[in-house]
């Protein structure tokens, strides 16, 4: 009688624990814990070679711990630091300037992206910048040492496991240790997707056969528009337009009841969906062409007398990419200046 490897069953029965809130770290010693995480790669297909060049001499890193442990919780306040300043340092000369470069030398890949995932080019390149202002800055931790010591440090271990083992799926695929560097938190590349992310929408922007989005623009823009397609972009809408809103206009009479599962207070500041038609008939004017039977969100971050927007479900998406109207509002400001 043949009996499964036990390695492989330990595997499974210690990452499919979850850590419970006091659970700050395994009883196991960090090497334990990685043979454990190792089984279950293998389990799931991930060659020797793989495993071994990803692992050898690895060892805990203490900052990554750090740094996940002074990670703020969910804020109790409800006030919200002014959109403005943060839009003049996200929505800078330099940032514009650099899209402007960057959706100049891609301007044929992006053409033939926009016309493959209905994504315009000036979001992707926006999205570019901001992650890593278009490729400069992608971060300089060893990915599989940062996922490892979040695994085994224990505060989300389920997520960080899963994530340890995506990464081998991805330097399965023939990418060095080198390569695959990134931030603490094992966002990578110059879309900074995680290595889950990566094995779903990768996508191969220039017809090579790979989807390198830690060297190749190309590829990295391409994979962003899958991302954004995927999470349902709606082509031939903008993200959201500037609106005029009528003195005496009270827009707390429209909030919104819907709370986001993941990120529950992105829309606490933002009206109930309503068409354009209607929006204009309570005297909201977009200040741009914007179809009548288009649902939009009005949105006024900094109060009254402040700039207002109407948000249509494209800027949903962008807040799919990361889970706040300070990012989602740079994004598609920056797409705006990058277009004019």
């Amino acid at each position: 009688m043949k009996f499964p490897n036990l390695s492989i069953i330990l595997a499974a029965l210690c990452l499919s624990l979850p850590a419970g809130p006091a659970a700050a770290q395994t009883d196991l010693s960090f090497d334990a814990y990685l043979q454990l995480l190792m089984a279950r790669a293998r389990a799931e297909g991930v060659s020797e070679s793989t495993l071994q060049r990803m692992t050898a001499g690895l060892e805990p890193n203490s900052r990554v711990i750090s740094l996940d442990r002074s990670q703020p919780g969910t804020p109790t306040s409800s006030g919200y630091p002014p959109l403005a300043p943060y839009i003049a340092t996200h929505v800078d000369d330099a940032r514009i300037a650099g899209g402007r470069r960057a959706f100049s030398n891609y301007s044929g890949r992006l053409r033939a992206i926009e016309r493959e995932y209905g994504v315009p080019g000036e979001i992707l390149t926006a999205i570019w910048g901001h992650e890593t202002a278009y490729g400069a800055v992608k971060g300089g931790f060893d990915l599989s040492q940062a996922l490892a010591t979040l695994a085994w440090e224990g505060r989300r271990r389920d997520l960080f496991a899963s994530e340890w083992v995506a990464l081998m799926k991805v330097a399965d695929k023939g990418y060095s240790r080198s390569d695959l560097k990134g931030s603490w938190a094992g966002a990578f590349g110059n879309p900074q997707f995680l290595p889950s992310v990566y094995l779903r929408l990768a996508a191969d922007g220039d017809g090579d056969g790979r989807a390198d989005i830690m060297n190749n623009g190309s590829d990295a823009l391409a994979s962003i528009a899958n991302y954004f397609r995927d999470s349902g972009w709606r082509t031939g809408q903008p993200w959201g337009v500037r609106a005029y809103i009528p003195a005496g206009f009270d827009i707390d009479a429209y909030r919104t009841k819907i709370r986001a599962p993941v990120c529950e207070r992105v829309h606490e500041r933002h009206s109930v969906y309503k068409t354009v038609a209607e929006w204009r008939a309570l005297g909201v004017q977009p200040q741009r062409p914007l179809a009548p039977d288009v649902q939009a969100t009005l949105f006024q971050p900094d109060g009254p007398g402040a700039p207002a927007w109407l948000l249509t479900s494209n800027y949903r998406v962008i807040l799919e990419y990361n889970c706040s109207n300070y990012y989602a509002m740079s994004v598609g400001l920056l797409a705006d200046e990058i277009a004019r």
